[in-house]
């Protein structure tokens, strides 16, 4: 497969030892530990788990400058337009009528009439009034939603680019000898510096761009990092879904010119999560973005939670390997030949 990388998220699905050796087998290159879902007290023994089954390289991805709803009481709650609900400061297990956001003083930054998109526009709530403890709002779009959900506010706050989880978890796994970490929501050349100091120069930085303020500091950040990241999804709660295309284009091309790896995450065979197989837009999809000079493909639920991780390593693979057999040269005979 040359030089272009399958980079897989490992979860509930397929923290097993048989499934870790399959996916291995199929050509994994990195397997990714995602903070934002790993509890700090079992890191550890997860990173003790895969190197047992594989020698594989490990990357911790940290939580990064991200804000994420708290813990509910019942796991997900069903918000109704219309309804007030009370954003706590301080952590609290939230309902209908109370949330809280991590990290911890999120909701100190919001004033009245901020908009606050919650699980890719799942829920909508605008805040209504401040006090001493909490902020008021009033859910303007309805929905379903659940805990450690990412949000989205509809203008700019200042987040520390690492969370204490990800300092104590960097730690963590440079005891025991990991070299691959990857900044979430890179927004600055100085959030890459800061990472940085905390993994070692030695170490192999993956800074992932998932904010527009990520692209417009796009080239200083490439410059300071080993390779950059496409996060597809996060992006699109800040840039029109319809944009998401081109800036992804336009990122990999930018980083490209600059010697540097490029990888692509997010929905590449979100159907596989249930189903066996790609669609046809997705087969299409992946093979578009190595098109483009993606160096890296990312599996990220498809591999951590659904139903088919290692047939969605597999079917990645061949595709990596069909996009480097044939050339926009090759005849139909060629291409209707059976392998």
């Amino acid at each position: 497969m040359n030089n272009i990388k399958i980079l897989a998220t490992l979860g509930p699905s397929s923290l097993k030892k048989n499934v870790i050796g399959d996916m291995m087998e199929a050509g994994v290159t990195l397997f990714r530990i995602n903070l934002s879902h790993t509890r700090l007290e079992d890191v550890e023994e997860i990173i003790g788990f895969i190197r047992k089954c594989t020698d594989v390289p490990i990357c911790l991805d940290s939580e990064g400058a991200q804000v994420r709803t708290q813990t509910l009481t019942a796991g997900s709650v069903q918000m109704n337009v219309g309804a007030e609900v009370r954003l706590h400061f301080d952590k609290i297990d939230g309902d209908q009528n109370t949330l809280s956001f991590h990290p911890r003083g999120t909701a100190e930054e919001f004033v009245p009439g901020d908009l606050i998109d919650i699980d890719f526009h799942g829920v909508q709530l605008r805040v209504t009034e401040t006090a001493d403890d909490h902020c008021m709002a009033t859910v303007e779009k309805g929905g379903k939603m659940g805990e450690n959900k990412a949000v989205a506010l509809n203008r700019p706050i200042t987040l520390p680019a690492m969370t204490e989880k990800d300092i104590a978890a960097i730690e963590i796994g440079k005891r025991l000898g990991i070299d691959h970490f990857a900044l979430s929501f890179g927004n600055t050349a100085e959030d890459v510096d800061e990472f940085r100091n905390h993994i070692g120069e030695n170490a192999f930085l993956i800074t992932k761009i998932e904010s527009i303020s990520g692209i417009k500091n796009l080239r200083a950040i490439a410059d300071r990092a080993d390779a950059i990241l496409i996060d597809r999804g996060d992006l699109s709660r800040e840039a029109p879904i319809e944009k998401i295309p081109f800036l992804q284009r336009r990122i990999i091309s930018t980083v490209r010119s600059r010697s540097k790896p490029v990888y692509v995450a997010t929905n590449l065979l979100e159907s596989m999560i249930e189903s066996h197989q790609p669609t046809r837009a997705e087969v299409n999809d992946v093979v578009s973005t190595l098109e483009m000079g993606a160096m890296g493909l990312v599996l990220a639920a498809e591999t951590a939670i659904g139903d088919h991780p290692v047939g969605s390593v597999r079917t990645i693979r061949q595709l990596i390997q069909n996009y480097e057999r044939w050339t926009p040269n090759t005849s139909f005979a060629e291409l209707l030949e059976e392998d």
